[in-house]
């Protein structure tokens, strides 16, 4: 019996991936990803991390659902399994994503247990398996995320071997974090800030291979720093940036693409349908406000704005009236 045919792809641009929003956890959910694209026609967004296992094994597709305006859009999977990977990946694709992101970059306790994120870059012939068997399987492009090192491993030359192994496997596209990972003896949030930020590393790797589309993620808050990445790299993901100060979005797609920036009022405006409708189908709002919390973030009335959605959209009724009462504190602190 013959292979099945390696679906056909279109060449990628890397400026696709110039303006990026991280993949986090318990933040990026299609709500999140909803507000973003307000804020930034251009940036390529990203699911929170879905398993492998949840999608193949527990049939929970639900997982899957985005809104059209969302687009560019990719699914991040969690897994380590080859062929469980390539179905998930399938699903990713027939659900209309953009590009599936495989996390070899998380470093919980929750996701080693599963043999997958963070504690896989010491296994980069596996990955690479995992990588190929979702090539095949999708025509849509195939990604990493990765860290820098993680451990005790710590040498460029890994990095440089981990890379090397994932173009074999047909990587074109790697995001790289630019902190390693203490995989013992630091909490995920420590994570994020005590492992130093070694951003050469990554440059280096961009001019070792060239033809790689390489995007840097890691510290990474305002317009300048992301310009001065973009004379290095060819593109770069914001994290916590992007979700504590969204209007950040706003700005850069400002700088990067000449867009001309709308009014923090404008965006919850343009809010308004898509909150009314997921109120509609059962939706509290609780779970879209609080996305909204950090729009006016340095502004006058910030905290009335912030303390009038909090403080109301988890009681019932709440709904677009609230967003107006809060609207209207960084009115009046003007």
């Amino acid at each position: 019996m013959s292979a099945p045919a390696v679906p056909s792809r279109q060449p990628i641009d890397k400026n696709d991936w110039r303006l990026t929003v991280a993949p986090m956890m318990d933040w990026t959910d299609r709500h999140c990803r909803y507000f973003h694209r307000l804020l930034s026609p251009h940036a390529r967004l990203y699911t929170e991390m879905v398993t492998s296992a949840a999608l193949v094994r527990g049939k929970q597709l639900r997982l899957l659902e985005h809104s059209q305006q969302e687009h560019p859009v990719a699914l991040q999977l969690g897994g380590s399994e080859p062929n469980e990977l390539a179905i998930a990946a399938r699903y990713g694709a027939e659900a209309g994503y953009d590009e599936i992101n495989l996390n070899v970059g998380c470093p919980s306790d929750r996701v080693q247990s599963g043999r997958f994120g963070a504690c896989l870059m010491r296994e980069p012939a596996l990955v690479g398996d995992c990588v190929k068997a979702m090539r095949d399987a999708v025509d849509v492009p195939v990604t990493v995320k990765c860290r820098i090192g993680v451990d005790d491993q710590d040498d460029y030359a890994d990095l440089q071997h981990f890379t090397e192994t994932m173009i074999a496997a047909g990587v074109e596209v790697l995001v790289v974090h630019a902190r390693k990972a203490w995989l013992q003896g630091l909490s995920p949030k420590e994570n994020r800030e005590i492992p130093p930020l070694d951003y050469e590393r990554v440059y280096r790797l961009k001019r070792e291979f060239p033809q790689l589309v390489v995007v840097i993620n890691g510290g990474i808050t305002t317009v300048d720093e992301v310009q001065a990445h973009l004379a290095q790299v060819d593109g770069v993901m914001l994290g916590r940036a992007a979700y504590h100060d969204p209007y950040v979005l706003a700005q850069l797609e400002a700088a990067l693409y000449g867009e001309p920036m709308p009014t923090r009022e404008d965006v919850l405006q343009r809010m308004r349908p898509y909150i009314e409708a997921e109120l509609a189908r059962g939706t509290a709002l609780k779970h879209i406000s609080r996305h909204l919390l950090g729009l006016y973030q340095g502004e006058p009335g910030a905290r009335g704005f912030r303390r009038r959605l909090s403080e109301g959209a988890h009681l019932p009724g709440a709904g677009w009236t609230l967003l107006e009462q809060a609207i209207a504190q960084p009115r009046v602190a003007a």
